[in-house]
């Protein structure tokens, strides 16, 4: 890839310093081969200049037959010089340049166009070339012996289809804590991307990639802001190899959003002539690459000094505004391409989304489409306040915000794409905050109803969910239910698991189950079709194992998982079920300090649901003293190899002087009440 495309010197948008000088061009060549008509055209531009340095635009017309490799040179009559350069590779000796085609548009077939472009050094003077001459033959304005081919004007590029182009991107996938990490590419713990990664993501049915970005560590200062071209070249490299898995891609300003975008209320002219000079140089870099690029402006806008969301809202109108009309008069293929907005925060309240639809109205831009974020029901998405489970507060907090996402935009037209979307503690290193029944019913039931509302998504990946290491799923089974809820609906169940005793007789035990439009069909263990009536029954929506087939699969009630079923269904992928034996858990004493505190805990086979924390009066304990169950992980964490439950600094940071009673609620159903005295930085800790 050519090395040289890459840096934009200082622009900001609506300001050109010094002359605009635009030379139209228009000859013949005749090819090696006398049977092959040839004649080209030549559009030199100059749409911004300041002292010592300009950007020139480069549209070379193909008049005559197809050429495949080209190389168009010209001479500087100002002794100018090219300082970097994009789409082409561009080389200079003393005033003669050079530019050769790069592996992407070597082919210009009869009446095809392509572009490139450079910056430019000038003292003196900048004047225009005069001349230029495709591949060694002067273009002189005709084809083989017709009269000189009129100039035409530059045709502008076809407009998209915003909701069309919207819907051929679902399903989306984000290349998350990547090129968005801080410093660098590697610096939060993922791999460096690869043609392979993309090709992957690819293959695995998604047709879209957001590539977020955090730019500020990789700029020079005031008033430049000039992009490095190490940097903007791995950026480019990026977009270049997933839009070769013909994957359409989202580029914004990333952490950029809370690292200096947020200072703009009380510093808009420094912040804003930034933000400018890294748009311009974004949309001059792309602006020639396909439609199937796309451009979101900041992730999750915020900012501070201001004094509600009304006064939020309307700075970001000002930041968007600005990005639409600096994209839009950089050209190319920017005059069309689909600009992605974002609400403020991203969220989807409906003062957020009305301020968002007035600015799209202003703007009367047909290719917008407006972005939110979705990180579900905030107490189930941390397992907070008792939120262990997939229950109608958090379906009733997803219908209302898709809902208002629909009627606000997509009912009128404009087109929705759901930017991120998970659980905002969902996080492979840390099993355990969501059980994963619960998981694969939130991801079901996220499918399905932004499905139906046509909201495109675009599921935030940081590495939890696909290994960039070996390329393979970390939960092939949480995949398969994301995939298939691309198309259809699953069925669920009320759990994944049926917990039974170690000791005494085994009765039988029932699940609710969420059909989903579906109807049952078999239950199975591995290629084993369980028998309908002796191993198990199906009465409306309850599925209900005996207790001798729980026995037989129980086997010999080693502690832990014993036996996984699937209840397979009409459509969509089956539903996983546990049989897991178990004792009620146990603890003992301990000693230690509110830097570090274990609390001995055998599971014999059971799992950590949650943990209440109160004082002696009832009220509650520790952090978020507004509810009694504590904020899973970060307050508490099992761990079970160890046979410990570890209260955090974070809990004890929080928690007063005297005595705390947790009660431990774990997915059996078995509670353990503990009593835990903190005396300072000192904490004892024993059995209730």
């Amino acid at each position: 890839m050519n090395s040289q495309y890459i840096r934009k010197a200082r622009r900001r948008v609506g300001l050109v310093v010094g002359a605009v000088a635009t030379l139209l061009i228009a000859g013949t060549m005749v090819a090696g081969n006398a049977q092959a008509a040839a004649g080209c055209q030549v559009a030199y531009t100059v749409p911004s200049q300041w002292q010592g340095g300009f950007t020139a635009d480069v549209k070379l017309t193909n008049l005559g037959d197809a050429v495949n490799g080209w190389s168009l040179t010209w001479t500087f009559p100002s002794g100018q010089r090219v300082t970097q350069a994009w789409n082409a590779t561009v080389t200079s000796s003393g005033d003669q340049a050079t530019a050769k085609n790069v592996s992407y548009n070597a082919a210009i077939a009869t009446n095809a166009t392509v572009s490139f472009g450079f910056n430019g050094s000038w003292s003196g003077g900048n004047t225009a070339p005069t001349s230029f001459a495709l591949n060694g033959v002067t273009c002189t304005g005709r084809v083989g012996e017709p009269t000189p081919t009129p100039t035409p004007t530059d045709p502008p590029p076809s407009g998209g289809d915003a909701m069309a182009t919207v819907a051929a991107m679902q399903p989306g996938w984000n290349l998350g804590n990547t090129l968005d990490a801080i410093p660098d590419e590697t610096a939060w713990g993922n791999p460096l991307v690869t043609q392979a990664l993309l090709h992957q993501v690819k293959s695995q049915g998604y047709n879209s990639i957001r590539i977020p970005v955090t730019w500020s560590n990789h700029h020079g200062p005031a008033p430049a802001y000039t992009i490095d071209a190490a940097w903007l070249n791995r950026v480019r490299q990026i977009v270049e190899w997933a839009l070769a898995e013909d994957l359409y891609v989202m580029v914004n300003l990333h952490h950029d959003s809370w690292q200096w975008i947020n200072g703009y209320p009380g510093d808009r002219t420094n912040v804003m002539n930034r933000y400018t000079a890294l748009w311009t140089q974004i949309a001059t870099t792309f602006r020639g690459h396909s439609s199937k690029l796309v451009f979101e402006n900041i992730n999750e806008p915020q900012f501070t000094g201001t004094s509600g969301d009304a006064q939020s809202d309307e700075v970001l109108r000002e930041l968007t505004v600005a990005f639409v009309r600096l994209v839009r008069q950089s050209g190319g293929n920017n005059a069309t391409r689909l600009l992605v907005l974002p609400t403020l925060n991203t969220n989807s309240n409906q003062g957020q989304l009305d301020a968002l639809a007035t600015t799209i109205s202003q703007l009367g831009d047909a290719n917008i489409a407006a972005t939110v974020h979705f990180y579900g029901w905030w107490p189930f998405s941390v397992n907070i306040a008792g939120g262990t489970r997939y229950d109608a507060s958090v379906e009733q907090d997803m219908v209302d915000g898709f809902d208002r996402v629909h009627s606000t935009f997509v009912a009128k037209g404009i087109p929705v794409i759901v930017g991120e979307w998970a659980l905002l503690s969902y996080d492979y290193t840390r099993p355990g905050i969501i059980q994963r029944g619960e998981l694969l019913k939130y991801f079901e039931a996220v499918g399905y109803q932004a499905r139906i509302r046509k909201l495109t998504t675009m599921l935030w990946d940081a590495g939890s969910f696909l290994n960039r290491n070996d390329l393979q799923w970390r939960d092939p089974g949480l995949y398969a239910l994301m995939k298939a809820s691309w198309t259809t609906r699953s069925a669920t169940a009320s759990s994944d698991q049926i917990y039974v005793r170690r000791t005494g007789s085994i009765t039988g035990k029932s699940l609710t189950l969420n059909l989903n439009g579906t109807s049952f069909r078999s239950l199975r263990q591995g290629s084993t079709v369980l028998t309908n009536g002796t191993d198990y029954t199906v009465s409306g929506n309850t599925l209900t194992l005996t207790s001798g087939a729980l026995t037989r699969l129980a086997g010999n009630r080693a502690p832990g998982v014993n036996a996984n079923l699937e209840a397979h269904f009409s459509q969509g992928v089956p539903w996983p079920i546990s049989v897991i034996s178990y004792d009620p858990p146990t603890q003992a004493a301990a000693n230690g300090t509110t830097s570090s505190f274990t609390i001995p805990t055998q599971f014999r086979g059971d799992q950590l649901a949650t943990m209440e924390a109160k004082y002696a009066d009832g009220s509650p304990a520790g952090p978020a003293n507004w509810t009694s169950y504590k904020e899973f992980w970060s307050n508490f964490q099992p761990d079970y190899a160890a046979n410990t439950i570890i209260l955090k600094p974070e809990f004890f940071a929080e928690v007063n002087d005297g005595a705390v009673t947790l009660t431990f609620h774990f997915w059996s159903g078995t509670q353990i009440t503990y009593r835990v005295i903190k005396s300072g930085s000192s904490v004892t800790g024993s059995v209730s």
